[in-house]
C-alpha cells in the first residue's frame, strides 16, 4: 500500500522523511512524497503572481529532490507536486486518490525539540482526515535500517478503546512488532504542601488505576485469542503531575510508535482530537499515529479475521 508524505517547500523535512521511512520499511509500503503548491484565489493573470507561482514550483521540486535523497535505497518513493487550495486539502486529495494507509506530516518548527508539535497543516488534518495521520517529534531521526519494534496503544477504557487496541494489534502483527497498552494518570500538583485535600484525589486515581488495569487485561485477553497475535504483549500505566511526566513515567525506545484514537465526540469517519488525546499527542516523546474511530474499527475487524501467521 501507499503512505502519503507531506513535504513542505522551503522548510526542513528531515524528521517527516525519517518517520515515513521507518513506517514504510516496517510495513513494506511505498511512499508518495507530496509537496502541495497552493492555487491562487481568485485566479490572476498578473505577471507577479505567475512569477511567484513559478518560484513555489521550483521550491517544491527542490524540496522533493532533497527528501528523496534522504531516503535509503530500500524505500520506493514517488515525488509529486500537487496543486490545491491548501496544503492540508492537497494531502487529503492525494491520500484519497491513492487509497493511502496514512498521511505523514511534520511537527511545527516552533515546537520543543523531542516532542510532537501541531502546526497549521497538522492541526487541520487532526480535525478532518479520514485517514490515519502520523507525526514525528521535532528533530526525530532514525537509522536507515530501523523498523517499528513496538506499537503502544493509548488506552482510556473499553468505551471505544478496545477497537484502538485491536487496531494496534493488527498494525503490530503486520510489522512484526510488540504491542503495549498504555494509560496515563495525571494528578495536578496541589497548591499547598501540607497534603490537605490530596487524599481524596489519590483515592480516586487508585480506583481508576484498578479499573483501567482490569480493562487492559480483558482487552489483551481478546488480543491473545486473535488469529494472529503480536510477539509480545504488555500493559502499563504512567503517573505524573503533568502529561509530560505521565508519558515519561513509562519506558520508550527508538522503535516505538504511539497510537492514539479520535475523540468519541467527533465524526466517526474522521480524525477529531479531544482534549485528553491532544495532550497525549503534544507530550509524546515518540512518533504518534492518530487513528479515526472508523479506521480503528476497520483495523480491529482486520485483526479479528486475519490469517494465523500473517504479517
Amino acid at each position: 500500500m501507499t503512505i502519503v508524505v507531506g513535504i513542505p517547500p522551503e522548510q526542513p523535512a528531515r524528521a517527516v522523511v525519517h518517520l515515513a521511512a521507518i513506517l514504510a520499511r516496517s510495513a513494506q509500503d511505498d511512499l508518495i512524497l507530496c509537496a502541495v503548491v497552493p492555487r491562487p484565489w481568485p485566479p490572476s493573470p498578473a505577471r507577479v503572481d505567475a512569477e511567484y507561482r513559478a518560484h513555489l514550483e521550483r521550491a517544491a521540486e527542490e524540496a522533493l529532490e532533497d527528501a528523496g535523497a534522504t531516503l535509503a535505497a530500500d524505500i520506493a518513493a514517488t515525488p509529486l507536486v500537487h496543486h490545491a487550495r491548501s496544503a492540508a486539502a492537497g494531502l487529503l486529495e492525494v491520500a484519497e486518490r491513492n487509497d493511502a494507509r496514512a498521511i505523514v506530516v511534520g511537527s511545527s518548527s516552533e515546537g520543543v525539540v523531542g516532542r510532537v508539535a501541531l502546526g497549521s497543516v497538522s492541526s487541520r488534518l487532526m480535525h478532518s482526515s479520514p485517514t490515519p495521520v502520523a507525526l514525528p517529534p521535532r528533530g526525530y531521526r532514525c537509522r536507515p535500517v530501523d523498523r517499528v519494534t513496538r506499537v503502544t496503544a493509548a488506552y482510556g477504557g473499553p468505551d471505544g478503546g478496545d477497537d484502538l487496541v485491536l487496531a494496534g494489534a493488527a498494525v503490530a502483527t503486520r510489522v512484526g512488532a510488540a504491542l503495549r497498552v498504555a494509560s496515563f494518570a495525571v494528578r495536578a500538583h496541589p497548591p499547598y504542601t501540607s497534603g490537605v485535600g490530596t487524599q481524596p484525589e489519590a483515592t480516586i486515581i487508585d480506583q481508576w488505576a484498578q479499573e483501567i488495569e482490569a480493562a487492559s487485561r480483558a482487552t489483551l485477553e481478546r488480543v491473545e485469542h486473535l488469529p494472529a497475535v503480536p510477539p509480545e504483549l504488555a500493559a502499563e500505566i504512567g503517573y505524573g503531575e503533568s502529561w509530560d511526566e505521565a508519558l515519561e513515567d513509562i519506558e520508550w525506545g527508538d522503535g516505538d510508535i504511539l497510537v492514539v484514537g479520535s475523540s468519541a465526540m467527533g465524526p466517526i469517519a474522521r480524525v477529531f482530537l479531544g482534549s485528553r488525546a491532544s495532550k497525549i499527542v503534544r507530550n509524546s516523546p515518540v512518533p504518534v499515529v492518530v487513528v479515526p474511530r472508523g479506521a480503528a474499527a476497520e483495523l480491529a475487524e482486520e485483526a479479528e479475521h486475519a490469517e494465523a501467521g500473517a504479517t
